[in-house]
C-alpha cells in the first residue's frame, strides 16, 4: 500500500439495485462484476481485467431514511486512520462514518471543509498495482472535485493527502486547476455555480470508444446528461447518470469523421447537468488527459 498513499485506491457505488447496477456498469465499461458477499452485507466487486477497480453495494436503508441517493465514492489510500481522522477535524472538515474496520479495510467516510465527501481507506483487502494506468481501458482516469470554492480547498487536500498544484503557476482567475500526488496528474478542481447544491466529487471511467459508451449508456437505461465533448488532448467525455440517478462520467478516444477538432490550448464551456453546472476556462497540458 506505500505506493499507493495519496491516491484513490478504490471506488465504491451505493445504490438502490444492486444487480441491475452491475449488468448496466459491465455494459458500459465493460467491467467483469463478480460477487463477494458476506453474510451480513450483499457486496460486488467489479474488474477492469485482472485488476479489482471498485465495489457496488445496497445504499443502506438509515442512509434512505434521510434521503441520501446513489452515488459514487472514491477511497484516498493512507496509512493512519485515526491520526488523519483528527487531521480532519482539525482541517475543519467533517467525520460521516468513524474510522472502521470493513470489508475492503480499515475506512471513514468523510467530508471535506465546504462538505464534498469522500472516503479514506487503510490495508486495503483488494490489491491494486501501483498508482498508474490512468489511460487503461475500465480504469478510473480523471478525479474531479467540483468546489464551493476550489481557491480555498485546495489546502485541505494538501495538507491531509499531500496533493499538489499540477501547475505552478496557476493563475487563481482560471476556474479549473489539476492537481497531482508523487508527480502524477490525476484530477482536477473547479467552482461551482451557485445553482449546484452540493459539492461533490465525480469520476471519470475510461472506455475505448466515446461514441459507443454514449448508445451503451442509453440503451442500458442511463442518461447522458453532457456530451460528447472533446477536450484540446483530443479525448472525449461524457457525463452521466445511471438508472438508479448516480453521476459518473466516461472518457476515451473517438474516431467521428467531420468532426472539427479545436487547435487551442484552451476550450471554453458551459454545462447544466444532473443538478449540476459550471462554467468557466479549462486549461489543460496535453499530456495530462
Amino acid at each position: 500500500m506505500v505506493d499507493h498513499l495519496g491516491h484513490f485506491a478504490w471506488y465504491e457505488l451505493m445504490t438502490t439495485d444492486l444487480a441491475a447496477a452491475g449488468a448496466f456498469y459491465g455494459e458500459v465499461v465493460g467491467w467483469d462484476v463478480k460477487d463477494a458477499s458476506t453474510a451480513g452485507l450483499a457486496y460486488s466487486v467489479v474488474t477492469a481485467g485482472d485488476i479489482p477497480v471498485g465495489g457496488l453495494m445496497d445504499l443502506p436503508e438509515e442512509g434512505r431514511r434521510l434521503g441520501a441517493t446513489p452515488r459514487w465514492v472514491g477511497y484516498v489510500a493512507i496509512d493512519d486512520m485515526d491520526a488523519k481522522a483528527a487531521q480532519i477535524r482539525r482541517l475543519g472538515g467533517a467525520i460521516l462514518v468513524s474510522p472502521t474496520d470493513s470489508n475492503i479495510g480499515r475506512i471513514s467516510v468523510v467530508a471535506d471543509p465546504q462538505g464534498a465527501t469522500f472516503a479514506l481507506v487503510t490495508g486495503l483487502t483488494y490489491g491494486q498495482r501501483q498508482p498508474g494506468g490512468l489511460d487503461e481501458a475500465g480504469r478510473v482516469g480523471w478525479h474531479e472535485l467540483l468546489a464551493e470554492d476550489r481557491t480555498k480547498i485546495f489546502p485541505f487536500y494538501g495538507e491531509l493527502v499531500g496533493w499538489q498544484k499540477a501547475h505552478a503557476g496557476t493563475d487563481p482567475a482560471d476556474l479549473y486547476e489539476s492537481f497531482s500526488v508523487a508527480g502524477q496528474t490525476i484530477g482536477g478542481m473547479l467552482t461551482k455555480l451557485p445553482s449546484v447544491s452540493q459539492p461533490c466529487w465525480l469520476y471519470y471511467f475510461n472506455v475505448d470508444d466515446i461514441g459507443a459508451a454514449a448508445k451503451r449508456v442509453h440503451a442500458g437505461g442511463g442518461r447522458v446528461l453532457q456530451g460528447p465533448s472533446e477536450l484540446p488532448d483530443g479525448c472525449w467525455i461524457v457525463r452521466c447518470a445511471d438508472p438508479q440517478g448516480a453521476l459518473f462520467a466516461l472518457q476515451g478516444a473517438w474516431d467521428q469523421k467531420g468532426t472539427e477538432r479545436p487547435s487551442a490550448a484552451k476550450v471554453g464551456w458551459s454545462a447544466r447537468w444532473g443538478g449540476i453546472a459550471s462554467q468557466g476556462r479549462m486549461v489543460l497540458d496535453k499530456t495530462k488527459r
